[in-house]
Protein backbone atom coordinates (compact mmCIF):
# COMPACT_ATOMS: atom_id res chain seq x y z
CA UNK A 1 0.00 0.00 0.00
CA UNK A 2 1.35 3.70 -1.16
CA UNK A 3 2.38 5.43 1.71
CA UNK A 4 0.34 8.68 2.53
CA UNK A 5 2.45 11.63 1.07
CA UNK A 6 2.73 14.51 2.57
CA UNK A 7 1.47 18.30 2.22
CA UNK A 8 4.62 19.61 0.75
CA UNK A 9 4.95 17.08 -1.69
CA UNK A 10 1.50 17.15 -3.12
CA UNK A 11 2.30 20.97 -3.24
CA UNK A 12 5.36 20.18 -4.75
CA UNK A 13 4.34 18.05 -7.34
CA UNK A 14 1.13 20.07 -8.37
CA UNK A 15 3.36 22.95 -8.81
CA UNK A 16 5.65 21.37 -10.96
CA UNK A 17 3.30 19.78 -13.07
CA UNK A 18 1.88 23.10 -13.36
CA UNK A 19 5.15 25.26 -14.77
CA UNK A 20 5.45 22.45 -17.06
CA UNK A 21 2.25 22.16 -18.18
CA UNK A 22 2.63 24.24 -21.84
CA UNK A 23 -0.04 24.87 -23.36
CA UNK A 24 -2.74 23.61 -20.76
CA UNK A 25 -2.80 26.62 -19.60
CA UNK A 26 -2.56 30.26 -19.42
CA UNK A 27 0.11 31.51 -16.83
CA UNK A 28 1.07 35.27 -17.05
CA UNK A 29 1.79 35.84 -13.59
CA UNK A 30 0.98 33.29 -11.43
CA UNK A 31 3.35 30.97 -12.77
CA UNK A 32 6.10 32.99 -10.49
CA UNK A 33 3.67 33.02 -7.79
CA UNK A 34 4.26 29.03 -8.18
CA UNK A 35 7.78 29.48 -8.46
CA UNK A 36 8.24 31.27 -4.75
CA UNK A 37 6.13 28.78 -3.32
CA UNK A 38 7.60 25.72 -4.86
CA UNK A 39 10.87 27.57 -3.62
CA UNK A 40 9.95 27.38 -0.03
CA UNK A 41 7.95 24.35 -0.26
CA UNK A 42 11.42 23.00 -1.06
CA UNK A 43 13.61 24.44 1.14
CA UNK A 44 11.01 23.45 4.04
CA UNK A 45 10.65 19.49 2.74
CA UNK A 46 14.39 18.81 1.57
CA UNK A 47 16.96 20.65 3.41
CA UNK A 48 19.96 18.79 1.55
CA UNK A 49 18.82 19.47 -1.87
CA UNK A 50 19.54 23.53 -1.17
CA UNK A 51 18.54 27.16 -2.86
CA UNK A 52 17.28 27.13 -6.03
CA UNK A 53 19.18 30.23 -7.23
CA UNK A 54 18.16 29.92 -11.33
CA UNK A 55 15.00 29.34 -13.02
CA UNK A 56 12.56 30.57 -15.48
CA UNK A 57 9.86 32.37 -16.05
CA UNK A 58 6.71 32.15 -18.18
CA UNK A 59 8.08 33.89 -20.95
CA UNK A 60 11.30 32.04 -20.96
CA UNK A 61 13.40 34.85 -19.84
CA UNK A 62 16.47 33.74 -17.13
CA UNK A 63 15.80 34.72 -13.57
CA UNK A 64 17.86 35.32 -10.34
CA UNK A 65 15.98 34.99 -7.01
CA UNK A 66 19.01 37.32 -5.92
CA UNK A 67 18.18 39.64 -7.65
CA UNK A 68 14.16 39.56 -7.52
CA UNK A 69 12.69 41.41 -4.94
CA UNK A 70 13.64 39.41 -1.56
CA UNK A 71 10.59 37.62 0.39
CA UNK A 72 12.68 38.06 3.53
CA UNK A 73 10.32 35.63 5.12
CA UNK A 74 11.45 33.15 3.17
CA UNK A 75 14.97 33.56 3.13
CA UNK A 76 18.10 31.26 3.21
CA UNK A 77 21.16 32.21 5.11
CA UNK A 78 22.87 30.61 2.09
CA UNK A 79 21.87 33.54 -0.46
CA UNK A 80 23.80 36.34 0.70
CA UNK A 81 23.61 37.91 -2.08
CA UNK A 82 19.63 38.38 -1.78
CA UNK A 83 19.98 39.65 1.83
CA UNK A 84 20.62 43.72 1.53
CA UNK A 85 23.72 45.34 3.15
CA UNK A 86 23.16 47.21 5.96
CA UNK A 87 25.18 49.42 8.41
CA UNK A 88 26.53 51.10 6.04
CA UNK A 89 24.82 54.17 5.86
CA UNK A 90 26.18 57.75 5.31
CA UNK A 91 23.42 59.15 8.19
CA UNK A 92 22.45 57.67 11.89
CA UNK A 93 18.43 57.96 10.91
CA UNK A 94 15.69 55.91 12.40
CA UNK A 95 15.98 52.35 10.45
CA UNK A 96 19.15 53.24 8.49
CA UNK A 97 21.39 50.80 10.14
CA UNK A 98 18.63 47.51 10.28
CA UNK A 99 16.99 46.01 7.73
CA UNK A 100 13.94 44.59 9.03
CA UNK A 101 12.22 41.44 7.72
CA UNK A 102 8.95 42.53 5.46
CA UNK A 103 7.15 41.42 3.13
CA UNK A 104 7.98 43.83 0.07
CA UNK A 105 10.42 46.53 -0.52
CA UNK A 106 7.76 49.01 -1.39
CA UNK A 107 7.29 48.57 2.51
CA UNK A 108 11.28 48.66 3.04
CA UNK A 109 11.39 52.30 1.20
CA UNK A 110 8.58 53.88 2.64
CA UNK A 111 10.10 53.28 6.36
CA UNK A 112 13.72 54.04 5.37
CA UNK A 113 13.18 57.05 3.38
CA UNK A 114 15.80 60.21 4.44
CA UNK A 115 16.95 63.28 3.25
CA UNK A 116 20.12 63.51 4.90
CA UNK A 117 23.35 64.91 2.59
CA UNK A 118 20.68 66.33 -0.06
CA UNK A 119 21.48 69.91 0.79
CA UNK A 120 22.36 70.76 -3.14
CA UNK A 121 20.21 72.72 -5.46
CA UNK A 122 21.69 73.43 -8.49
CA UNK A 123 22.95 70.26 -10.52
CA UNK A 124 25.61 69.76 -13.38
CA UNK A 125 23.87 67.64 -14.70
CA UNK A 126 21.25 64.87 -14.20
CA UNK A 127 20.22 61.19 -15.53
CA UNK A 128 19.32 61.14 -19.53
CA UNK A 129 16.05 60.07 -20.57
CA UNK A 130 17.45 59.33 -23.83
CA UNK A 131 20.66 56.62 -23.18
CA UNK A 132 19.34 54.39 -20.36
CA UNK A 133 18.15 50.92 -20.64
CA UNK A 134 14.47 50.10 -21.07
CA UNK A 135 14.28 48.62 -17.61
CA UNK A 136 14.62 51.85 -15.85
CA UNK A 137 12.52 54.81 -14.47
CA UNK A 138 13.17 58.59 -14.02
CA UNK A 139 11.76 60.48 -10.99
CA UNK A 140 13.05 63.81 -8.82
CA UNK A 141 13.45 65.67 -11.90
CA UNK A 142 15.24 63.21 -13.45
CA UNK A 143 17.70 62.83 -10.78
CA UNK A 144 16.47 59.26 -9.53
CA UNK A 145 17.01 56.17 -11.34
CA UNK A 146 14.43 53.18 -10.98
CA UNK A 147 15.64 50.29 -11.96
CA UNK A 148 13.29 46.72 -13.04
CA UNK A 149 9.96 48.37 -11.54
CA UNK A 150 8.59 44.71 -11.20
CA UNK A 151 11.28 42.12 -10.92
CA UNK A 152 14.47 41.68 -12.65
CA UNK A 153 15.40 39.76 -15.51
CA UNK A 154 19.01 41.19 -16.24
CA UNK A 155 21.03 44.55 -15.67
CA UNK A 156 19.79 47.75 -16.14
CA UNK A 157 22.01 50.86 -16.66
CA UNK A 158 21.78 54.52 -17.17
CA UNK A 159 24.87 57.61 -17.91
CA UNK A 160 24.45 60.97 -17.20
CA UNK A 161 22.81 63.79 -19.88
CA UNK A 162 25.55 65.83 -19.79
CA UNK A 163 29.35 64.81 -21.42
CA UNK A 164 32.33 65.32 -18.21
CA UNK A 165 34.23 67.85 -20.45
CA UNK A 166 37.78 69.38 -19.47
CA UNK A 167 38.03 70.08 -16.02
CA UNK A 168 37.13 68.86 -12.42
CA UNK A 169 33.79 67.21 -11.93
CA UNK A 170 32.50 65.23 -8.57
CA UNK A 171 29.35 64.30 -8.07
CA UNK A 172 27.23 61.93 -5.55
CA UNK A 173 25.14 59.09 -5.69
CA UNK A 174 22.97 58.47 -2.56
CA UNK A 175 21.68 54.30 -2.58
CA UNK A 176 17.67 55.15 -1.84
CA UNK A 177 16.86 51.39 -1.95
CA UNK A 178 18.18 47.92 -0.39
CA UNK A 179 21.43 46.96 -1.76
CA UNK A 180 21.71 43.37 -2.90
CA UNK A 181 21.76 40.87 -5.94
CA UNK A 182 24.22 40.43 -8.16
CA UNK A 183 25.87 43.96 -8.23
CA UNK A 184 24.47 47.27 -7.80
CA UNK A 185 27.19 50.18 -9.23
CA UNK A 186 28.63 53.43 -9.38
CA UNK A 187 31.12 54.30 -12.01
CA UNK A 188 32.34 56.80 -15.83
CA UNK A 189 31.91 55.22 -19.16
CA UNK A 190 32.28 56.03 -22.41
CA UNK A 191 30.03 56.64 -25.33
CA UNK A 192 30.42 53.02 -26.79
CA UNK A 193 29.22 51.54 -23.55
CA UNK A 194 26.02 49.58 -24.69
CA UNK A 195 23.93 50.23 -21.62
CA UNK A 196 21.00 47.65 -23.24
CA UNK A 197 23.48 44.85 -23.81
CA UNK A 198 23.02 42.68 -20.58
CA UNK A 199 19.49 43.49 -20.20
CA UNK A 200 18.62 39.10 -19.86
CA UNK A 201 22.20 38.60 -18.07
CA UNK A 202 22.85 39.10 -14.63
CA UNK A 203 26.83 40.79 -14.14
CA UNK A 204 28.70 43.55 -13.37
CA UNK A 205 28.08 45.87 -16.36
CA UNK A 206 30.39 49.24 -16.07
CA UNK A 207 34.07 47.99 -16.02
CA UNK A 208 33.20 44.83 -18.53
CA UNK A 209 35.45 46.33 -21.03
CA UNK A 210 37.90 49.09 -21.15
CA UNK A 211 35.90 51.69 -21.74
CA UNK A 212 34.37 51.78 -18.49
CA UNK A 213 35.15 51.79 -14.70
CA UNK A 214 32.88 50.32 -11.89
CA UNK A 215 32.75 50.45 -8.27
CA UNK A 216 30.48 47.25 -6.94
CA UNK A 217 28.41 47.47 -3.63
CA UNK A 218 30.49 44.44 -2.92
CA UNK A 219 34.06 47.04 -2.54
CA UNK A 220 35.33 45.57 -5.35
CA UNK A 221 36.73 47.60 -8.46
CA UNK A 222 35.94 46.65 -11.93
CA UNK A 223 37.54 47.33 -15.00
CA UNK A 224 38.34 45.74 -18.38
CA UNK A 225 36.89 42.69 -16.67
CA UNK A 226 39.33 42.34 -14.31
CA UNK A 227 38.38 42.95 -10.13
CA UNK A 228 40.57 44.76 -7.48
CA UNK A 229 39.44 44.95 -3.79
CA UNK A 230 38.66 48.55 -3.55
CA UNK A 231 37.06 49.17 -0.47
CA UNK A 232 34.05 48.00 1.88
CA UNK A 233 30.98 47.34 0.97
CA UNK A 234 28.14 50.04 0.64
CA UNK A 235 24.48 49.11 1.35
CA UNK A 236 21.19 51.85 1.49
CA UNK A 237 21.84 54.91 2.55
CA UNK A 238 25.08 55.51 1.54
CA UNK A 239 26.84 58.06 -0.84
CA UNK A 240 29.59 56.96 -3.25
CA UNK A 241 30.98 60.32 -4.38
CA UNK A 242 33.23 60.84 -7.48
CA UNK A 243 35.57 62.95 -8.61
CA UNK A 244 37.04 63.35 -12.20
CA UNK A 245 39.86 64.84 -12.48
CA UNK A 246 40.63 65.75 -16.42
CA UNK A 247 43.49 67.34 -15.71
CA UNK A 248 44.95 65.27 -13.89
CA UNK A 249 43.72 62.17 -15.49
CA UNK A 250 42.30 60.52 -12.32
CA UNK A 251 39.24 59.00 -10.94
CA UNK A 252 38.64 58.95 -7.38
CA UNK A 253 36.02 57.71 -5.31
CA UNK A 254 34.27 58.92 -1.80
CA UNK A 255 32.23 56.57 0.38
CA UNK A 256 29.96 58.25 2.90
CA UNK A 257 32.45 61.56 1.93
CA UNK A 258 35.40 60.04 2.73
CA UNK A 259 38.11 59.13 0.59
CA UNK A 260 38.49 55.15 -0.33
CA UNK A 261 40.82 55.56 -3.31
CA UNK A 262 42.42 56.48 -6.54
CA UNK A 263 40.69 53.90 -9.26
CA UNK A 264 42.25 55.44 -12.21
CA UNK A 265 44.68 57.39 -13.82
CA UNK A 266 45.96 58.31 -17.12
CA UNK A 267 42.78 59.25 -18.47
CA UNK A 268 43.29 62.44 -20.00
CA UNK A 269 42.19 63.50 -22.97
CA UNK A 270 38.91 60.82 -22.64
CA UNK A 271 35.40 61.69 -23.07
CA UNK A 272 33.14 59.90 -20.43
CA UNK A 273 30.25 59.64 -18.65
CA UNK A 274 28.65 59.69 -15.51
CA UNK A 275 27.36 55.87 -14.91
CA UNK A 276 24.87 53.55 -12.17
CA UNK A 277 23.91 50.17 -13.37
CA UNK A 278 21.99 47.62 -11.06
CA UNK A 279 21.00 44.22 -11.15
CA UNK A 280 18.46 44.33 -8.29
CA UNK A 281 14.86 44.12 -8.76
CA UNK A 282 12.70 47.73 -7.46
CA UNK A 283 16.62 49.23 -6.50
CA UNK A 284 16.95 53.15 -7.26
CA UNK A 285 19.76 55.30 -7.00
CA UNK A 286 19.79 59.23 -6.86
CA UNK A 287 22.02 62.08 -7.69
CA UNK A 288 22.33 64.61 -4.86
CA UNK A 289 25.21 66.52 -6.20
CA UNK A 290 26.89 67.57 -9.03
CA UNK A 291 29.44 69.87 -10.13
CA UNK A 292 31.90 71.16 -12.23
CA UNK A 293 34.88 73.74 -12.58
CA UNK A 294 37.62 74.34 -14.61
CA UNK A 295 41.07 73.73 -13.49
CA UNK A 296 42.29 77.13 -12.46
CA UNK A 297 44.63 78.97 -9.77
CA UNK A 298 41.34 79.38 -7.83
CA UNK A 299 40.62 75.60 -7.67
CA UNK A 300 43.89 74.47 -7.37
CA UNK A 301 44.09 76.56 -4.44
CA UNK A 302 41.28 75.33 -2.64
CA UNK A 303 42.24 72.11 -3.23
CA UNK A 304 45.38 72.78 -1.65
CA UNK A 305 43.90 74.67 1.70
CA UNK A 306 41.54 71.57 1.86
CA UNK A 307 44.61 69.27 2.29
CA UNK A 308 46.28 71.40 5.01
CA UNK A 309 42.65 71.57 6.99
CA UNK A 310 41.38 68.25 6.09
CA UNK A 311 39.87 68.15 9.93
CA UNK A 312 37.01 70.47 9.45
CA UNK A 313 33.93 69.71 7.40
CA UNK A 314 33.80 73.20 5.69
CA UNK A 315 37.55 74.68 5.23
CA UNK A 316 35.45 78.29 4.59
CA UNK A 317 34.30 78.13 8.21
CA UNK A 318 38.04 78.89 9.52
CA UNK A 319 39.58 80.48 6.79
CA UNK A 320 39.53 84.64 7.87
CA UNK A 321 37.99 85.99 4.86
CA UNK A 322 35.42 88.24 4.07
CA UNK A 323 31.88 87.35 4.12
CA UNK A 324 31.31 87.95 0.35
CA UNK A 325 34.73 86.32 -0.69
CA UNK A 326 33.54 82.97 1.40
CA UNK A 327 30.07 83.09 -0.30
CA UNK A 328 31.28 83.39 -3.69
CA UNK A 329 33.90 80.21 -3.02
CA UNK A 330 31.07 78.50 -1.63
CA UNK A 331 28.75 79.09 -5.13
CA UNK A 332 31.75 77.83 -7.31
CA UNK A 333 33.77 75.60 -5.58
CA UNK A 334 32.11 74.90 -2.26
CA UNK A 335 32.86 70.94 -2.96
CA UNK A 336 36.05 71.30 -2.69
CA UNK A 337 36.88 72.63 0.71
CA UNK A 338 34.44 69.94 1.85
CA UNK A 339 35.89 67.09 0.31
CA UNK A 340 37.69 64.56 2.81
CA UNK A 341 40.73 63.20 1.23
CA UNK A 342 41.77 61.61 4.41
CA UNK A 343 42.07 58.32 4.83
CA UNK A 344 42.00 56.00 7.91
CA UNK A 345 43.56 52.85 6.49
CA UNK A 346 44.42 52.27 2.94
CA UNK A 347 42.39 49.67 0.91
CA UNK A 348 43.88 46.53 -0.37
CA UNK A 349 44.63 45.97 -3.96
CA UNK A 350 44.93 42.31 -4.91
CA UNK A 351 44.22 42.61 -8.27
CA UNK A 352 45.36 43.08 -12.11
CA UNK A 353 44.25 45.47 -15.12
CA UNK A 354 42.96 48.23 -12.96
CA UNK A 355 44.92 51.52 -11.97
CA UNK A 356 43.80 51.60 -8.47
CA UNK A 357 45.70 53.26 -5.92
CA UNK A 358 44.31 53.64 -2.08
CA UNK A 359 46.21 56.92 -0.88
CA UNK A 360 44.24 59.32 -2.34
CA UNK A 361 45.64 62.51 -0.70
CA UNK A 362 49.22 61.78 -1.17
CA UNK A 363 48.62 60.32 -4.97
CA UNK A 364 46.39 63.35 -5.44
CA UNK A 365 49.20 65.78 -3.98
CA UNK A 366 52.17 64.43 -6.03
CA UNK A 367 50.12 64.54 -8.99
CA UNK A 368 48.96 68.22 -8.77
CA UNK A 369 53.23 69.25 -8.00
CA UNK A 370 53.91 67.26 -11.06
CA UNK A 371 51.66 68.73 -13.22
CA UNK A 372 52.73 72.22 -11.82
CA UNK A 373 56.12 71.86 -11.93
CA UNK A 374 55.69 70.99 -15.57
CA UNK A 375 53.82 74.01 -16.44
Amino acid sequence: MEPARTMAELISTSADAYLRGGSMARRPRSSRAWRFVLSGVRREADGRAGPRGWGYDSDGQQHSDSDSEPEFSSLSPSIPSAIPVTGESYCNCENQSEAPYCSSLHALHRVRDCRCGEEDEYFDWVWDELNKSTATLLTCDNRKVNFHMEYSCGTAAIRGNKELAEGQHFWEIKMTSPVYGTDMMVGIGTSDVNLDKYRHTFCSLLGKDEDSWGLSYTGLLHHKGDKTNFSSRFGQGSIIGVHLDTWHGTLTFFKNRKCIGVAATKLQNKKFYPMVCSTAAKSSMKVIRSCASRTSLQYLCCFRLRQLLPDYVDTLEVLPLPPGLKQVLHNKLGWVLSMNYSTSKPSSSSSSGSDSDSSCGSDAEACQRKRCRRT
